[in-house]
């Protein structure tokens, strides 16, 4: 058995539902100490975030990424114990075998292989994992990055282990993400009996001119970095429950993918004018969840990682900025070099996640080069 697959298994192992870490840091930090890493724990509230390090010069190079899981949804659903991990055809499952678990035993291994064959490396490796990713992201990456930034430690270069590729490890990367801006809509209107609409003022009815020109709205065209930006409603609610009863309020929840043609500030006005044009009653709560980012195809690291991809697997990459987000928006603003790869996203958050077990490996190495690529003369 591989170092990567055994220490993907001992993750795997840990119920690290967001935010509990479960003694997965302890795990990487004690395999990483071994090798002259320094660990440093910096809990905010009730999410454990470890920043480790090896080295005191530039440039600083990081690992980032983030040892929570989303729940399992019904365990009887899936083949074996989401929280047992599984082997079969060439197959690891478990929850966070791909999203992200497998990316953080490839960063350990590629750190210990690298750091045997190159102990006297140019520059500063570090970790920084959060167990705050998959749930609100307000005391995770976000904290440790202002507590670096407080100190004046600057990260150069990021890689993110979130599971970028498609359909074989390295076939894309994110070099940048779009702006995420969520909504909470309440529409008000006055609550009565159905049989007496006169009296009443429904929210639902109101609501549905404004909602199928804020559907049918195209925000922007998108650029060559970014596709357009998107609106999509998550959540509806109104009523009481019963049949015979007008609602007085209605909530919407939504939110914007949104790219660098438009501000979070241009999204907001353009709704709130939609809304008043159609007359409604109306409070509205805005919660921006990052803003977009991008690292130029042309940067140091996007070209290293780029050129470790076709040494290592021979394929040539795609550099990408669609999907959701990632940790990687609360560092990129610092001026850092940010980009995403790792293992192949197809089964993330789903029943049965897995990842195939040569992925891991293969990941492993690309990382390796990366390092050498950065940090060896």
């Amino acid at each position: 058995m591989s170092s990567t697959l055994a220490l993907t298994k001992e993750l795997i192992a840990c119920p690290s539902i967001t935010p509990n870490d479960a003694g997965c840091q302890k795990i990487l930090a004690d395999r990483l100490e071994k090798i002259g890493f320094h660990t440093e724990y910096m809990p905010f509230g009730k999410v454990q975030n470890l920043w480790i390090c090896r080295g005191k010069s530039s440039p600083l190079f990081v690992f980032a990424g983030h040892t929570d899981v989303v729940p399992t949804g019904p365990k009887e659903k899936w083949a074996s114990n989401p929280f047992t991990p599984t082997i079969k055809g060439g197959i690891l499952y478990g929850r966070g075998a791909a999203d992200m678990k497998g990316g953080l035993a490839a960063m350990v291994t590629a750190c210990e292989q690298f750091i045997s064959s190159h102990p006297d490396h140019q520059g500063t490796i570090a970790l920084l994992i959060t167990s705050d990713e998959e749930g609100i992201a307000v005391d995770g990456t976000v904290r440790v990055i202002e507590a670096l930034q407080k100190r004046g430690e600057k990260i150069d270069f990021c890689l993110v282990g979130e599971p970028s590729s498609l359909e074989k490890v390295g076939d894309q990367i994110k070099n940048g993400r779009r702006g995420s801006l969520n909504g909470t809509l309440i529409i008000h209107g006055i609550q009565g009996h159905i049989a007496y609409p006169q009296l009443a003022d429904n929210p639902i009815h109101g609501f549905a001119g404004a909602l199928l020109e804020l559907c049918n709205t195209q925000w922007d065209e998108g650029n060559e970095d970014f596709p357009p930006t998107s609106f999509q409603i998550s959540n509806i609610r109104g009523g009481t429950g019963a049949t015979n009863v007008i609602p007085g309020d209605l909530e919407v929840l939504f939110n914007f993918r949104y790219s660098t043609e438009v501000t979070d500030n241009e999204l907001k006005h353009r709704v709130t004018d939609i809304l008043s044009r159609h007359h409604l009653k109306y409070t509205i709560d805005w919660h921006l969840s990052g803003l977009p980012f991008r690292t130029q195809e042309s940067a140091t690291l996007a070209a290293i990682v780029v050129k470790a991809i076709k040494e290592i697997t021979g394929i040539e990459t795609t550099l990408s900025t669609s999907g959701g987000t990632s940790d990687g928006r609360f560092i990129a603003p610092t001026g850092t070099q940010v980009i995403e790869l790792g293992p192949v996203n197809k089964s993330i958050h789903q029943i049965n996640e897995h990842v195939a077990i040569a992925d891991l490996d293969q990941l492993s190495q690309i990382y390796v080069r990366i390092l050498e690529l950065l940090l060896i003369d």
